[in-house]
């Protein structure tokens, strides 16, 4: 297996490093996936247990300036690495202005993700910092848990309020119960319920907009954790910075 990469564009490198706090937000430990044309950063927690799954595709030539792999073998032509998201984002943390990046698979006494970072310093002479991140190739009969998930066909399409202010309401209401009934139609209506022994409070979003469907169900009630529901919020406000 082999696998270097580098990144010269600012943007890209801003871009990509973004991805890494957010992913490090999310998780302690997640799957980064290299492939020939993609890199995916993989949550395969059980969300019926509380976990985040998450699969997030970057196109490796919109990021990279240049990108070599070699996966296990011709059939199966991929790498999978097991890490610590905090890890790779301390370490893309001191690429800010950085003239490069270059990120390559090492052999340390231990498999790593060396990233060497190219500085600039006062004199304007270059001065290069490495990062050797440990991480732990999973073996090929495991890739079957570490694939896309399916989404299901939505029952009812909505246009979420402004992401700020519902994540706001959604910490409030986790003061009065752990989980939260959602409701949704086609008339761009989303409430947000929580129900107790004690107490029912209810929160109203309207005209807020339903992208075209097939032929969707007029209305869709579901539970979900407070928790998971933040979660969620946090990660569509890191998305909405990152296509600005």
């Amino acid at each position: 297996m082999k696998f270097r990469a580098k990144l010269v564009d600012a943007a890209c490198l801003n871009n990509f490093t973004r991805v890494s706090n957010m992913i490090a937000k999310l998780a302690k430990t997640c799957t980064l996936r290299i492939s020939p044309d993609k890199l995916n950063f993989v949550l395969s927690d059980k969300v019926a247990n509380g976990g985040v799954s998450m699969w997030c595709e970057l196109e490796q030539e919109n990021f990279f300036s240049e990108f070599q792999m070699e996966g296990v073998s011709a059939e199966n032509n991929a790498i999978y690495l097991e890490l610590t998201s905090e890890n790779l984002s301390r370490a893309l943390k001191t690429a800010q202005n950085a003239r490069a990046l270059k990120i390559k698979l090492t052999n340390k006494h231990f498999p790593c993700l060396t990233v060497s970072v190219d500085l600039l310093s006062v004199s304007s002479s270059s001065r290069v910092v490495t990062h050797d991140i440990p991480v732990k190739v999973i073996p090929r009969k495991l890739w079957k848990d570490l694939q896309e998930p399916t989404v299901p066909d939505a029952d009812v399409s909505i246009y979420l309020p402004v992401l700020k202010t519902m994540k706001s309401i959604v910490e409030k209401m986790k003061n009065i119960s752990n989980h939260l009934i959602i409701e949704a139609n086609l008339n761009g209506e989303l409430n947000l319920k929580i129900e107790t022994e004690l107490v029912c409070v209810t929160t109203h979003f309207k005209d807020l907009g339903n992208p075209p469907l097939g032929l969707p169900k007029l209305c869709w009630k579901n539970v979900v954790e407070v928790d998971i529901l933040i979660l969620f919020l946090i990660l569509e406000e890191m998305l909405s910075a990152f296509h600005r």
